[in-house]
Order: C-alpha cells, then sequence, then structure tokens
C-alpha cells in the first residue's frame, strides 16, 4: 500500500531495495528497509522514505511463504520493483542467509579473482 507520493517518486526510478527485506506478522506480509525517497515537487505533504509498507497479495501467497518460511528458515527479499498495468509490483524470492563459512570463502574468491586482474593489467 503506497502513498501518491510514493508512487511518483518510485515512477522517477530512485528506490533502493538493497537492504529491504519482507516479514509476515499477523496474515499479512510487510517490507521493510526499501528506500523510496521523497518526491521533491511535494514538499508539505510527503512520505516517510523507510517506513514499512503492507504488501497486498492472495491470501493463497501468503500461506505458502507462511509455510516455506517457517519449515526451510528462509527469508523474504524484494528482488525488483517494476509498474505493470500502472500498479507498482514487487518480486519477492525465498533466499537463504549464508553461514560465516560461505562467507569467508565468498570474501577468499573475491580477493584472489580481485589480485589475478591486477596481474594480468600489469602484464599488459
Amino acid at each position: 500500500m503506497l502513498t501518491g507520493t510514493e508512487v511518483k517518486s518510485l515512477r522517477e526510478g530512485k528506490a533502493q531495495i538493497k537492504d529491504g527485506y519482507a516479514s509476515l506478522r499477523d496474515g499479512e506480509v510487510w517490507l521493510h528497509n526499501v528506500h523510496i525517497p521523497p518526491y521533491a515537487p511535494a514538499s508539505r505533504e510527503n512520505h516517510e522514505p523507510e517506513r514499512s509498507r503492507k504488501l497486498l497479495m492472495h491470501k493463497g501467497e501468503i500461506e505458502r511463504l507462511i509455510g516455506k518460511t517457517r519449515e526451510k528458515g528462509l527469508t523474504l527479499v524484494p528482488t525488483r520493483l517494476y509498474f505493470k498495468n500502472g500498479r507498482a509490483k514487487v518480486e519477492i524470492a525465498l533466499a537463504r542467509g549464508k553461514d560465516v563459512g560461505d562467507k569467508r570463502q565468498a570474501l577468499k574468491e573475491r580477493e584472489m579473482k580481485r589480485e589475478m586482474e591486477r596481474a594480468m593489467r600489469s602484464r599488459y
């Protein structure tokens, strides 16, 4: 559920979903930490940039998501924002967080890749 200034700001393409996540509360899905900046022309009537927003979904979809998140320990993450038939939509994915060991491995691989690229650049 969005306010008018949020929709106008989304149409300008300025939203950031980097740290966003969705949670399930009382049979409803809420979107958190999605930054929609204030709409500049509406100086007085603007919205709060990082407020929690209720997602409108069918009951069957919500129940399926509740089952998946409880069962496997998955979290809901927004992957993209788009417009369809004049309505703002959010694509949500089920994601599993990385373990500490996985993060270390990913950092090590990224560092090795950087060093290889530096060596290749200096060679040419």
